[in-house]
């Protein structure tokens, strides 16, 4: 897990105050976290063009001219005259050593963009976004200097962004590298320090990255057990039975000791579900919404409601005001899992307030944060291709989506891992964070095609992720 900031600024500034840093030093160091990534992926002689742009992020673009001259054959290329002090004293540091300075974008082994780095909130000109084209358009191999240009404070494209294979950022990681948006255009992400280690340059935060690593899987390690000491799932069923199935199955794949389908499912269920007209008195979760349909009158949505039984609620139940039951339960362990259509729907029907997806999109973390801070006791994930999963002040990002999960299906598999840790007795954030990270990790293990994943085919590399993880 890796601590995330919305911006560095106070960090940089800390490290002037405490450490005697200067600017000077940390835009070295910068640098050379650039240049020995370069020296480490590509050969002696590779060419390299480093577009420049007019602040701080140029001038990291031109000290790294200066420490790849004589490996690399360097170019540099500065569309418009430099503006900040640093980049000027660089500019005349660099002219020293002989490097050579070009009039266009030319076609390079290694594209270096550092025109703009984080912060940029406002809509780029026209000649940026001219330049930005033409670098999309070369076939080198790009590097983005601490956030690809057009990124904007939000994670948004404003309104176009260049495409790198990877990002170099500095210091410690931006929230801006992690929206959804930003996802296309960021390529692989690598942290650099700048003259301390990150330990000792990052602070306290509430918001946080999650690494493959921290999954923490329901191991069986007592052997004195049985099925109930694993807890007992309700999964209830609605008009599509056939998502409260793939919740069952998959809650049974994840440790789950029984499951049971809560309702009057008319197809033929696994042998391993069992089947209930109410709540079995023995439930320790519910999973509740997903394919149910919008007929929230009745005796089974009622018993649930009253209950204070843990409960995982998806899909259907977020454009009903039933969810407003839910969410004035502040002892009770309840997970949301909206996709961003139906969270848009859940913030009409609780805020009597129309906001679009893309509006949402925008900015995501601002919306959950809000959420957040009007029901602190709720634990949300805000599916996505960058999941986020919230609980009072603090969230988390899932960075590791994977386009096979695109197919309806992989959300229902999704509750019956959160449902099944749930039961099993973990807190919600746990059970969010975890099921979260184990529905990514079975999907990187599926080794199809990129479009060919399906949800039972999901389930089945749920089962192998504990055997896979002790040969790895």
């Amino acid at each position: 897990m890796q601590r995330l900031y919305n911006s560095c600024r106070d960090l940089d500034k800390r490290c002037y105050e405490k450490y005697a840093l200067t600017e000077d030093i940390l835009m070295e160091n910068a640098s050379l976290g650039m240049a020995n990534y370069i020296r480490a992926n590509f050969s002696r002689g590779s060419s390299l063009l480093i577009v420049v742009g007019v602040g701080n992020n140029g001038a990291d673009g031109i000290v790294l001219a200066r420490l790849l001259y004589g490996y690399c054959s360097v170019r540099v290329y500065i569309p418009s005259p430099l503006k900040s002090d640093m980049a000027k004293i660089q500019f005349q540091r660099t002219k020293r050593v002989g490097i050579e300075f070009v009039d266009d974008i030319i076609e390079s082994d290694i594209v270096v963009d550092a025109l703009f780095g984080a912060g940029l909130n406002r809509k780029l000109d026209t000649t940026t976004q001219d330049i930005i084209g033409r670098i999309n358009r070369l076939q080198g191999f790009k590097i983005a200097c601490d956030i690809p240009t057009g990124i904007g404070v939000d994670g948004e494209a404003m309104p176009v962004a260049i495409y790198t294979d990877v990002t170099i950022t500095m210091g410690a990681l931006k929230e801006s590298l992690y929206s959804d948006s930003a996802k296309e255009f960021v390529g692989d992400i690598i942290c650099v320090e700048l003259g301390v280690v990150r330990d000792i340059y990052e602070i306290p935060t509430d918001s946080y990255l999650l690494d493959r690593d921290d999954l923490k899987l329901p191991s069986r390690t007592s052997l004195d057990t049985h099925k109930g000491s694993f807890g007992h799932l309700a999964v209830i069923s609605g008009v599509k039975e056939g998502a409260s199935i793939l919740s069952a199955m998959a809650s049974l794949r994840f440790g789950v000791g029984l499951a049971t389908i809560v309702g009057e499912p008319k197809t033929l269920l696994p042998y391993s579900i069992m089947r209930d007209s109410y709540l079995p008195y023995n439930t320790t979760a519910i999973a509740f919404g997903m394919g149910f349909g919008r007929e929230f009158d009745s005796d089974i949505v009622e018993s649930i409601a009253n209950s204070n039984i843990p409960i995982i609620l998806d899909a259907d139940i977020f454009g009903s005001t039933t969810i407003k039951r839910f969410l004035s339960q502040t002892t009770r362990e309840i997970i949301l899992t909206p996709h961003p259509k139906e969270f848009v729907s859940m913030w009409r029907v609780i805020y009597d307030e129309s906001i679009s997806v893309a509006t949402l999109q925008s900015n995501r973390l601002k919306f959950v944060r809000k959420f957040c801070s009007s029901y602190p006791d709720i634990t949300l994930i805000l599916k996505g291709a960058n999941s986020i999963i919230a609980k009072d002040k603090e969230s988390f990002i899932n960075p590791h989506g994977s386009p096979k999960l695109s197919k309806g299906g992989s959300g229902d598999v999704l509750s019956g891992l959160i449902g099944a840790l749930l039961a099993q007795g973990y807190s919600s954030l746990e059970s969010a964070i975890n099921a979260s990270l184990a529905l990514v990790v079975a999907s990187d293990s599926y080794n199809g095609g990129s479009y060919a994943m399906l949800p039972t085919d999901l389930i089945e590399e749920i089962g192998k992720l504990e055997k896979n993880s002790s040969t790895v």
